[in-house]
Formats: structure tokens, sequence, C-alpha cells
């Protein structure tokens, strides 16, 4: 997209006035007067435009290019040169533009959103500069005249660089990186990543995933909605050590010796940061470092345990005999909120921190929730006996929970919610049905495991968002499992489905009520339902749920409660012939389950995402028609592995993840994947966000992230003037195609790159090793996000 504009400034008045091109104007502004949108007159020459007037012949010309790019050293555009010349050719002492332009909106800032829309300022270097005039201010005369879009943005393209690239018209900065001090006493992050693990308990940690703001009331004390100044709170998933941990003296292991310090240090880089932020008056954003609301929960936070699966002896540690209180929340991944100002965060991988030390005998339990010898190779269980399932065999169970966290209080202790189930929850999407219970939609993350729904007992009183009642409506209610059924019509990709209740009397597969199966048998009904709740996937194999393609983020339509969206990352294993057992003895990830409608392509190395509406827009309905939204892929590709008709080449993606709805319905797509470019992900290039619109089934790409990052978590100001997007990873390795390579053309091990941690990826700052970061995304124009 190209378009010239030209600038000029009145300096004498400090105005900046538009005028057709052409001097035909349909309607006049006068400089006197606060200028308006206007319209060329029907006989103007074609081709003029509605622009800024010259009052002082100081005139400049651009053409706008399609993308802007943010990487380590700032925003760049082809025309950058306008303000970046080494030489200097005029040695005069008049005026610069950029001068006029400051001291003209400096009398009247008004102008400044009015300038922009005329401009259609993208990608004006010396705009960017200009950072406190042009980001704020409350003219919203040109934005009110043009009707938002559902995909009002020019999309980018696929990038394998190291920057994030958002379209013309943006710009994205790095906000609070792994190592951010999380207030003004706590200590610096060291480059060379010589940071204790006090220091890190103090710090942002580290791979940030689910994130959400909440704004503050008027008087700034309590929840509300203002979009210039709230909490910022965001997950941590997990740590990469090759820049987590500074080299030791070990030369093939640079971890070794792997020391309880170290354990302690990875510990706190999990968990939770809230962050208090406050917009600045050009836009931008910052972190107040001094608010009391600043906090971090990490991997040795205490933690309460509630609802029907507390007390129960498989919760019950030395540490802890009445199993309602647990050290630290860990693999957190995506996130939820509520309408009664509190975050939900989702432990996801919870069974990779665990090992054991010498013999032992793996339980049917630890291999149908992956707890295997060595984990995820995080070394804890050979210093930290709580990780090593031989000192502590019932710590696991006190994992794999969603945790409920009050960001407004910042003494209060979090609560794992046990009503909502134990597996690897990826995240939590919140919508409130009519008859006012509180519903909970969730994912099992891993290859073959299943949807799940909360449904509360109690109601939400939306009179009284905020009390004390509404704070307890996660404690009880009902879980279910879904089952996707196939449609009258074969391979239409669609069909209907049924919401399973996992309660002592539903009766499974082998025609036995869940509280005569050996798994939860028990004295009482309670202690079955404790059970049934920590065993969750077993009981979700008992009644026949369908196996999915690795169910991920969930999302609610906001224009429709009963209408959600799930996506179905990727499964290789699709195709076979063996199922989970419904016996419960299945190691997790293991079978190779037939296709099926929902999940209908084998080798599903693309993704796909899936769509339901619950019978009667209801979300407690225990019935559902579902479609398939998109099949992700190459368009090349003919036959079962063809992706949908919605994916082109200038959308290609794979491994959708994230996903989130904003206000206005946009669906925003977030991907994990592949991103070696080549093969099946030939043109996806690195992990990227992208929009569709629920209706049409547009799919369009908004955002590229840097080298070996995921993209993921995502949310708004109330205002949706600013995008708040989590990258997560940047440098991992992985099968990118600009991983360093050694002399012989071997790529680098994680032990040569945590040695040279700056030879892959230096985002987001140039000469430093990678960190994970927030990244805020705003219209120059000031503008909603999208539209």
């Amino acid at each position: 997209m190209r378009a010239a504009f030209v600038l000029a400034a009145d300096c004498s008045r400090g105005s900046l006035c538009m005028v057709c091109s052409s001097g035909q104007n349909t309607e006049s502004s006068h400089c006197s007067t606060r200028p308006k949108r206007g319209r060329c007159h029907p006989t103007a020459p074609q081709g003029a435009t509605w622009a800024i007037a010259p009052r002082c012949h100081i005139h400049f010309t651009l053409t706008l290019n399609t993308s802007i790019v943010f990487n380590p050293i700032g925003v760049h555009d082809m025309a950058r040169s306008l303000i970046d010349d080494d030489g200097v050719s005029n040695p005069s002492r008049n005026l610069h533009l950029q001068q006029v332009v400051e001291r003209s909106l400096a009398i009247n800032p008004a102008r400044r959103r009015l300038m922009l829309g005329g401009l259609g300022a993208a990608a004006l270097p010396f705009l960017s500069m200009l950072s406190g005039c042009l980001g704020s201010g409350d003219d919203s005369t040109a934005e009110s005249a043009v009707p938002e879009q559902m995909l009002g943005f020019t999309a980018v393209a696929a990038s394998s660089g190291d920057a994030v690239v958002v379209p013309a018209g943006y710009v994205a900065t790095a906000f609070l990186p792994w190592g951010e001090p999380i207030n003004a006493q706590a200590p610096a992050w060291k480059p060379d990543a010589s940071n204790t693990a006090a220091d890190q308990e103090q710090q942002v940690g580290d791979n940030h995933d689910g994130i959400h703001y909440f704004g503050f009331n008027a008087a700034g004390n309590g929840p509300g909605d203002r979009s210039d100044e709230g909490l910022l709170v965001f997950n941590h998933e997990y740590i990469n050590p090759e820049y987590f941990y500074a080299p030791d003296t070990d030369a093939q292991d640079w971890r070794l010796p792997f020391t309880l310090e170290k354990a302690r240090k990875g510990q706190a880089g999990h968990g939770v940061t809230v962050a208090h932020i406050r917009r600045k008056a050009d836009g931008s954003w910052e972190h107040v470092k001094n608010s009391p609301y600043n906090r971090r929960i990490h991997g040795n936070t205490p933690i309460a345990i509630q609802g029907p699966a507390a007390g129960h002896p498989l919760m019950k540690t030395a540490a802890d005999p009445t199993g309602t209180e647990v050290l630290g929340t860990l693999n957190n991944c995506g996130n939820g909120w509520t309408p009664w100002g509190t975050y939900l965060t989702c432990e996801e991988n919870f069974n990779g921190y665990f090992g054991w030390n010498g013999e032992h005998t793996q339980t049917v339990l630890e291999k149908r929730y992956g707890i295997t010898q060595d984990g995820f190779g995080y070394l804890w269980h050979t210093v930290d006996s709580r990780f090593d399932v031989n000192a502590n065999p019932n710590e696991p169970h006190r994992f794999g929970w969603i945790v409920e966290i009050d960001p407004f209080s910042p003494t209060s202790k979090p609560v794992k919610r046990t009503a909502l189930g134990r597996f690897k929850h990826e995240n939590a999407a919140l919508s409130i049905a009519p008859n006012g219970k509180v519903v909970v939609y969730m994912g099992c993350d891993e290859r073959n495991e299943y949807i799940y729904k909360f449904v509360s007992s109690g109601t939400f009183d939306a009179a009284n968002p905020y009390s004390a009642a509404n704070r307890r409506l996660l404690e009880e209610g009902t879980l279910y499992v879904a089952r996707f059924d196939a449609g009258a019509t074969p391979a239409d990709k669609m069909g209907t489905g049924v919401w399973i209740p996992l309660l002592p009397s539903t009766v499974g597969v082998d025609g036995r009520a869940l509280r005569n199966n050996p798994h939860f048998a028990a004295s009482s009904d309670a202690e079955v339902r404790a059970l049934i709740l920590i065993k969750a996937r077993q009981a979700a194999d008992a009644v026949g749920a369908t196996m999915m393609d690795r169910p991920e983020w969930v999302a609610v339509n906001p224009k429709n409660p009963g209408n959600v969206y799930v996506t179905l990352t990727n499964n290789s294993r699709r195709g076979g012939t063996t199922s989970n057992s419904p016996d419960g003895t299945t190691t997790a990830g293991s079978a190779r389950p037939p296709v099926d409608e929902a999940n209908p392509r084998a080798n599903n190395v693309w993704g796909h995402i899936i769509r339901w509406t619950e019978a009667g827009n209801d979300p407690t309905a225990t019935t559902f028609n579902w479609d398939i939204f998109v099949l992700a892929g190459q368009p090349s590709v003919v036959g079962e592995r063809a992706p949908s008709s919605n994916i082109n080449a200038n959308n290609l993606f794979n491994s959708p993840d994230g996903l989130a709805f904003d206000s206005f319905g946009r669906l925003w797509i977030q991907t994990d994947g592949s991103f070696s470019n080549s093969g099946d992900y030939a043109g996806m290039g690195n992990n990227q966000m992208l929009a569709a619109d629920p209706t049409t089934k547009e799919i369009r790409r908004f955002l590229v992230g840097p080298s070996g990052c995921e993209v993921t978590g995502v949310t708004w100001t109330p205002d949706r003037k600013t995008m708040f997007v989590n990258i997560q990873h940047p440098g991992e390795l992985g099968s990118h195609p600009n991983r360093p390579k050694n002399p012989d053309g071997s790529t680098f091990s994680d032990n040569q790159i945590a040695r040279n941690p700056t030879a892959f990826s230096q985002w987001p700052n140039a000469g430093q090793r990678p960190r994970s970061a927030t990244v805020v995304v705003r219209r120059l124009d000031g503008g909603v996000i999208g539209g």
C-alpha cells in the first residue's frame, strides 16, 4: 500500500489545517477553528486528497511502506533516512521540520490526532520521534467518522528475522522482560545470568505466557475499567536453562554441578508477575515500581488448596499433613480472568519437574500423567526431595490445578481450585450463563487428551460483581468432559456433541458407575468425587470422551456466550488404531487413535481450530453443535491432508495455540509450532499472531515474533487502544533456519549456546542474551487495535 501526503505547519499560529490538495473543498477547515475531517469537492481532479493546509510553505512528501519492524535497536522503515542521515547537508539555523511540528503541537496538543489521521502516519519516522505529541489526546473527530472494521489493517509478511513485525501504522515495544526488578528495591538483572535465587524471586520471571490487564477504578484502589492505569498480570511457564543459568565448571554440561540454589532459582523463574503499569502522555507505558501492588508468585509461594479434593489422603505430604497448603505454582501456561476481578493461572506440564532417585516402580497414575524418572531434565529432583517421587509420592498430585489470584490484594494467598479438575491445564475461558451460572472451559494440553467445562453450583451476582459470594463461585460445581460425535453427513467436518458429567453416578463405557470403578472406589461419594478430580484424565477415559489433537486455548465469543472456539495444536500420532484405554492405564501421549470427524487428518502436523455452539446458546447446556473453523496447512496439498479454503499463500501458519477474542469480536490466533520455514512449514516463518473474522472466516497475519520464539498470551486495555502480547523463549534453537552452526556444518547444542548466548538471538536488547518479554502494541494514530 503506497500513499503520498503533504504536511505544512502554521508557524505563526501553532495550527495544522486541512484542505483538499486541489484547493476545491466541500468543507472548509480554517486555522482559527478546530480542524475537522473534510472531503474534496466532486469536481476536484482525480487523485486529490484531503491533507494538511500549507501555511508556511514548509512541505515534504513521503511514501508509506507496508510494515514496520521492531527489533533490538528500535522502529525502522524505508523512510528512516529522512532523520537518520549521518551527514549534515544544511548547516543553517532555521527550524527543522521536526521542531516546527513539535512547537505546533505543544501550542495546541488537540491537533496531534488530526495530524495523524490526515497523514496516515504509520511510517513517518519523524512522528515516531514525537511520541510525546502523538500518543495521546482526545480529538476523536477523525476516528469516529470511520466505522471500525473487523480486519482493518494490512497483513504483514512471514519473517524469519530476529524482530517483532507489526502492520503499517503500528508500533511495538518490549516491556517487562525476564529479570526486570519487580519493585524499586529489587536487584537489577545481570546480563551474565549470575543473579541468585533470592534475586529472581524479586524479578520478573522467565518465559511469559498467559496475560491479563486489570484496569483500576476511578479512585485507583481497586478493579475498574480505566485504560490508562492498571495491573498487568502474566504467567511464567518454564525456563530456558541455556540462557537462564550462567555456565558452571563442567565443560560438557553448563548446568553442572547442579545445586539446590540453582533449583531454587529455577523455581523462582516460574509462576506469575503482578505489575502496576501506567500509560504516559506519549502513549507508551511505564512500570510503577514504587507501587504496593507489584508482586511475584513463584515455585515456593505458599498457596491454599481448596475444594472437593482438599484434604484428601492423596493431597497430603509430610510437610503438609492436612493436604490444604502447597508451596508454589509451576508451568503456568494460559490463563483466565473473572468478572469479580481475579486472575486464573493454569498449571500445565507440571509432570516434567518430577523424577526419582534410585529404584522406583511407576504407578498407573504416574504413567497416565507422564511422571517419569528424569522428567524434562530440570534436575530438581536430584537436589530437592520435594520433587523426588520416592521421597514425596503425593507431591505431583498437588500440581495440575487452576490457581485463583487476587491481584488487587497483594498480601492475599492464592488458591488452587480443585473443583475444576487436575490435568495439564492450558487456559480457562469463562462465560456467564443466562441463569447466572459461571462456566469455565478448559483444554488438557497433550496429544489425545480432552476438553472440559466446569459449571458452578452458585450464581453470579451481577449487581455486586466484587462481592465475597462471587469470589467463592469456583469452590463448588460440576466438571464435564466433551464427546464430539459425527453429524448426519459423513466427512463434512461438523457434527453434534455431548457434555458428560464426571460424577460418582455417571456410568462409564464399561457399564459401571464411576463410584464402582476401582480407580475411584471409596467409602463415600464425597471421597469418590475427590478421586475423580485428582484423576480427571482417568475419569474422562472411563466415560468415553473424545481424544482431541492436543487441545489448548479456549475462547468464548463475546457476542455470543454459547459460541466457543478451541485450538487443536497438532498431533503427529493421529491416524493409528489405539486409543486411551477406558481402564485408565494408557501412558500419557502414547495412544495413536484413528481419525474422526472432529480430528479428520492423520499425522496432523499443522493443527486446526474447532468451534461449537451450545444448545440454546446456553453455556450450561449438555449438548452442542460443532464445526471446524480452520484447518491449517499448505494450500498446495490436496486430499485428506488439505487445509481449509480460508488458508492461502498470504496467511500460512501451523500449530495454532493461543486464542482470544477482543471485545469487538475479532478472534486472535497465536502459534507455537515449527519455525523451520521449510518442507511442510515452507513460507510460514517464525511463530506469529493472526486475526480472524468469525463470520467470514477470513484470517490475516498481524504480527510475527523474533527468532525461535512462541507468540502467546494477549490482552487489551478496555478501550482496545493498547494490546499486550507475550513473546516466549526467543532464541530457542529448534529447527530455525538461522540457528548458529559449527565449522563442520553441525548446529549449536544447548551447551554451546549457553556459553555464547548472543550467537542466535539478541531480542529484545542488542548485545544481550535473549529474554522473554511482553510487547506493547499501539496504533500511531491512537486508534483501536485491529480496526
